[in-house]
């Protein structure tokens, strides 16, 4: 059986930068251990498995190793095909998922925009090992729905990160890795930046991580009263992403470059 496939940059503001994903639409679900599979064979950060039309979606995410609850960088891709693609005429794709309800993607000029839920994140007791994996002491530990998050000093600390991934692994948890940017110390870079670690998911540092700005944004946007920001990623690949605060919900934009297409035989 041949399927259609595509790989694309999410968050990349050039060729070869932001974080690539694998898109592949079916006309029906395939077994999960095929869709696992086909995954781990793509070796990719994320791959995005998506049924319906027009303009509407089931959406699943697989990394190589676990099939993900929310994949903002897959899913703005998954976006993109669908627009650029699948349905040239439409301007906005909703996704339905299992676990995180309806999500969509909306293209305005050369952006796409995630509208993703809001997640709140909560001061925590620096759990046992975090500093020792991280390689870092943060100024405040915060704990979200699905990641820890730790906020350093300023964007060097954050930049200079040489984390033990086998001890972060131990943790239990992925963690973000955060400070204010430039913009929010007065210059003219950007609003905060951040790294993201799971490599309990087979992701030891994620290039750009869409979802991880579902407890960034919230936790910024109070920090410096402000809604709407500019964020980096700081991965070696960098990502650029806007974010916005709109109440429960979180807007997250960024442009999509197209990598291949073709077909994978399964």
């Amino acid at each position: 059986m041949k399927l259609p496939i595509y790989q694309l940059d999410a968050f990349a503001g050039k060729p070869f930068a932001g974080n690539p994903a694998a898109v592949c639409p079916l006309d029906a679900w395939l077994p999960d251990q095929t869709m696992q599979a086909i995954a781990a064979e793509n070796n990719l950060a994320e791959t995005a498995f998506f049924v319906g039309g027009k303009g509407r979606y089931l959406i699943r995410w697989f990394t190589p190793t676990v099939e993900a609850d929310l994949c903002g960088h897959a899913t703005l891709a998954s976006g993109a095909v669908v627009m650029n693609s699948i349905e040239p005429k439409i301007g906005e794709v909703r996704f339905a998922t299992r676990v995180a309800g309806d999500l969509s993607v909306a293209r305005d000029g050369d952006l796409f925009w995630l509208d993703f839920p809001a997640w709140p994140a909560k001061p925590v007791i620096v759990p046992d090992g975090l500093e020792q994996a991280l390689g870092a002491h943060p100024a405040q530990v915060l704990v979200g729905k699905r990641d820890y998050m730790c906020v350093l000093r300023n964007e060097q600390a954050v930049q200079s990160l040489k984390p033990d991934f086998a001890a972060l692994k131990r943790l239990g948890k992925p963690v973000i890795a955060t400070a204010p940017g430039s913009n929010g110390s007065g210059g003219d870079g950007v609003d905060f930046v951040s790294r993201f670690f799971a490599p309990g998911h087979g992701i030891d540092e994620d290039p750009v991580t869409g979802s991880a700005h579902c407890m960034l944004t919230p936790y910024w946007a109070q920090a410096l009263g402000k809604s709407k920001m500019q964020a980096r990623q700081l991965s070696a690949r960098g990502g650029e992403l806007t974010v916005e605060l709109k109440g429960e919900r979180v807007r997250i934009g960024g442009r999509v470059m197209p990598y291949l297409e073709g077909m994978i035989e399964v």
